[in-house]
């Protein structure tokens, strides 16, 4: 397990890290990572996650909090919203339907129960929103069902190939060997078989991270890159979606 996970404005984490009092198996990840934070804190089930005050403010802070909220699998998890100046912080408090043991578990620490509303009782956790009221999957900032790729599936930023991850009718996740900036806006191809014509619209780069090597057999040096869909035509990206979808096993 790791200690902690922060999540803010790259040139805040280390006075975040400071201010919590944490130390070197801390993870951090910058706000233009939710996706990333979030699959880190699924995998390694850290005791205590941190968000930057101005971060937690906005919709995609709002719908990653709201994520972890709904988690029975966190429950053991604090969620804390910390100014990287001042004294401002907060603990979010939990929906009663997702605490484990949540009276027995107040009886033992010997603490009144956090302010805010309750959830009532319900078969299971409360489904997370975004800021649009839209429901979310299982990564909590996506609007659409995901797809992993098959092998070696290639789609094009600018003309150049780029390696698929997963993808949706919304957006895709790619290795790309070149550089690239969240904001960038950029040209999509889509190269489709049977002789249908490529697909091709517009996107904008939502986030990007350089990525190095780390065991045998992994790409080269590359940035991994959430890519945001703007004009595509929705219907030919589900049908290219089933088509090129991983096998499962």
């Amino acid at each position: 397990m790791s200690a902690a996970v922060v999540i803010g404005s790259a040139d805040l984490l280390p006075a975040l890290v400071s201010r919590a009092g944490l130390d070197d198996e801390t993870l951090t990840f910058s706000d233009s990572e939710p996706l990333e934070a979030l699959q880190a804190i699924n995998e390694h089930q850290p005791r205590l996650v941190v968000l930057e005050r101005l971060f937690a403010a906005t919709s995609r802070g709002a719908a990653l909090i709201n994520r972890l909220k709904s988690d029975p699998s966190l429950a053991e998890t604090e969620i804390r919203v910390l100014s990287h100046a001042g004294d401002y912080s907060r603990v979010i408090a939990r929906p009663a339907a997702v605490g484990v043991g949540a009276a027995t578990g107040a009886a033992k620490t010997a603490k009144p129960p956090e302010p805010g509303p309750v959830a009532p009782a319900a078969p299971g956790p409360p489904a997370a929103v975004d800021a649009a009221g839209r429901p979310l999957d299982w990564h909590g900032t996506r609007r659409s069902p995901r797809f992993r790729a098959r092998p070696g599936l290639e789609i094009q930023l600018d003309g150049d190939p780029v390696s698929v991850i997963d993808m949706s009718v919304i957006g895709a996740q790619v290795l790309s060997p070149g550089m690239v900036r969240p904001g960038q806006r950029v040209r999509v191809t889509i190269t489709r078989e049977g002789g249908n014509p490529p697909i091709r619209f517009r996107g904008v780069i939502a986030w990007a991270r350089f990525e190095l090597p780390r065991r045998a057999g992994d790409p080269g040096p590359h940035y991994r890159v959430g890519i945001e869909f703007i004009d595509a035509d929705k219907t030919l990206l589900e049908r290219f979606c089933q088509d090129n979808k991983a096998v499962e096993r």
